[in-house]
Order: structure tokens, then sequence, then C-alpha cells
């Protein structure tokens, strides 16, 4: 004898019910190789290098974020090894330091289209020999993880990277990035902290993405970023107090002083310092305010790296409507090192705030 069967009625959904599953995950994201492939339709000549090199920088971003999340466990932090280094910057140099590094360099080299690389952790620039000279058209120099004396206490941290295009014109490999920071093609550093922040530019505004790690990819979620103009936040290690020129004390007490002619509002400026450059401007970009690391007498030329912290910083800032200065009320993006680790002092932030500095000093 047969047995019954249950006719089953299937409805397609209504659009009530698509609304509301759209409204729940959004299925249209832009992922930054489809932001990169986007952008560079906007440029007729472009042969597509560049694109090749931001999706070499992006795993770099990745690997190193991944890495850095497991490091306790496979004993990468070492804050009491007696095995670590110095780095070519007189930086102490540990496990991850060095890690990340080889990560970046062979990132860069593997990509096909960087000539040049300098980083932190090198005393000299690399020059990558490639099969084919002509699509090595960038020098890449980048700070593989600022901040790594946090790492142990699990702050935030991060990678900081500034791209220049090679000049065929020029022989000498070494001048092709001891140039000044208005010759940058693009600039982006990465942060590592509860999620993975990329903030990038080709000089055309600020971008920021964030890694969804199910999707293993960076998820433009900040289009167009804009720093406020004005904030009463500074972001200065205030343990150097003693060695400063007596000026910037000065500057920084009127800043704390809510009758002072800094404070139109009576109320005295909010202290933020974390002590990872990453994680700081990172803060000063979303909130505003201004970030400082100004000479000091231990550190008379200032002790910010030009060519992979404050030209990439000042590029990114500049970009989102900032400014940024060293101590002389010099613009950053004007100076040009000397030397591929060179150092400079740098005042960085909102509009508003660099102006109040700038105004002091003058």
């Amino acid at each position: 004898m047969p047995v019954p069967t249950e006719t089953i009625t299937i409805s397609a959904p209504s659009t009530e019910q698509r609304r509301n599953s759209s409204e729940a995950i959004n299925t249209d994201i832009v992922t930054l190789p489809r932001f990169i492939l986007e952008s560079q339709q906007q440029f007729k000549q472009a042969r597509g290098n560049l694109t090749l090199l931001l999706n070499a920088l992006q795993f770099a971003f990745k690997f190193i974020s991944q890495t850095i999340r497991k490091a306790e466990l496979v004993n990468l932090i070492n804050l009491h090894n007696s095995s670590i280094t110095i780095n070519a910057t007189g930086d102490v140099q540990k496990k991850l330091d060095i890690i990340s590094d080889e990560i970046f360099l062979n990132a860069m080299k593997s990509c096909g289209v960087v000539k040049i690389l300098v980083s932190e952790e090198q005393e000299d620039l690399i020059v990558f020999q490639g099969n084919n000279i002509n699509d090595q058209t960038y020098a890449v120099c980048c700070d593989p993880i600022d901040g790594s004396s946090n790492l142990d206490a699990g702050v935030a941290v991060g990678t900081i990277v500034s791209i220049f295009k090679i000049d065929p014109n020029v022989k000498d490999l070494k001048q092709n990035v001891l140039r000044s920071g208005n010759d940058m093609v693009a600039a982006c550093y990465a942060m590592y902290g509860a999620s993975t922040h990329l903030f990038l530019t080709f000089g055309q505004g600020v971008d920021g993405f964030t890694l969804d790690n199910n999707l293993g990819e960076f998820i433009l979620t900040q289009p167009n970023l804009r720093i406020p103009q004005q904030r009463s936040i500074y972001s200065i290690n205030e343990g150097n107090t003693f060695n400063w020129d007596p000026k910037i004390s000065k500057f920084i007490d009127l800043l704390k002083n809510p009758q002072s002619e800094m404070n139109n509002n009576c109320v005295p400026y909010s202290a933020r310092y974390i002590g990872s450059m990453v994680a700081d401007v990172h803060r000063t970009f979303l909130y505003g305010g201004l970030f400082s690391y100004p000479c000091d007498k231990k550190n008379k030329n200032g002790k910010l790296r030009l060519l992979y912290e404050a030209f990439p910083m000042a590029f990114l800032v500049e970009q989102a409507g900032g400014k940024a200065v060293n101590d002389f009320g010099e613009r950053i993006m004007d100076l040009k090192p000397k030397h591929i680790h060179d150092k400079s002092s740098i005042w960085l932030g909102s509009t508003e705030e660099i102006n109040k500095f700038l105004t002091y000093i003058a």
C-alpha cells in the first residue's frame, strides 16, 4: 500500500524578507583588491605594477598580523631574552622584528615590481635583481613592526610603508629613495590590535580598511577619511620633558592650563599616549588632536625615521586634511634625507592644533 506523501510548497521570499536579509549581511562589499582595480582604471597609462605591489603588501600585512596573534604561544616575544640584538637604527631587535622583516623582504622580492627595499631592520638598502628590469619600477621603505617594544604587553603595533617610483634617469639607486616626501606615490600603515586596520593613500585622499579574518580580506570601512579639524587632545611622551627644549615644555604646559590662550573653551587638553606611533596616530586620525615626538637632548635630530615613519604618516595626515611639521615649523613632506635612516622631529594631526603650535613657535 503506497505511503501518502506531503506536498511542500516553496514560495519566493517577500520584499520584506529580502530587505531584512540584506540588512543583516551586506553582500556588495568593497575588498582591497576590488578597490585597487577600480582605482587603477582612473589612470589610462597604468600597467598594473602598483596593483601587484599592493597585493604583495596586503599579503605581508595579513601574514604579520597572524604571526603577532600567535606570537606568545610559540615563544616569539622575548622581553627578557639575552639573545636580543640591536638593529641598524639602534633599537632593540626582537624575534618578531626579524621574522616580520623576512616576511616583508620575501613579499617585495616575489612581486617582481620592487627594485629597492629600505627596512628599519637592515643597515643598508636591499636591491633585488629581477628577470625583467623594466618591471622593477618601485622603491619601498618600511618599518616592519613599529612599536615592537610594546609587544610583550599586548599593545597595538603596526607596519608603516612609503612607496616611491624609480627614476630610470637616476643611476645611483640610493638617490631613488633619498628624496623629499613630495616624491612618494603612495603610503600606508597597518595596525595590529583588536582588529587589523589598513589606512592607504595614493595622493587622492585616505581610505581605511579592516581585515575580515573569516573572509581573509581587507574590507573598505572608512572611505575618504577626514581627520577632525580640532580636538583638545595631545599625544606626547612627557617622560622626556626634562630633555626637551624649554620652549617645547612651555607649549605643552599651556595646553594643560585651562586659562591659557591655547584653551579658548577653558578646558585643559587631555593626554593620550600609547607609545606605539601607529596606534597613537591611528587614534589621532579618528578623534583628532595632535601627536608629537620632538627633539631632545638624547635625540638631537629627532627620533622618528623620515623615510618609513615621518614621510608616510605626514602624507596620510595631509591627505586626510591635517598637517605635519617638525620642531622648527618646516613641512615634513618638504624635507630631504641624506641617509636612508635619517631622523626627524614631528608634530602632526588636526589642522587647528598644528596651527596653534606654528603660531606659538613663530
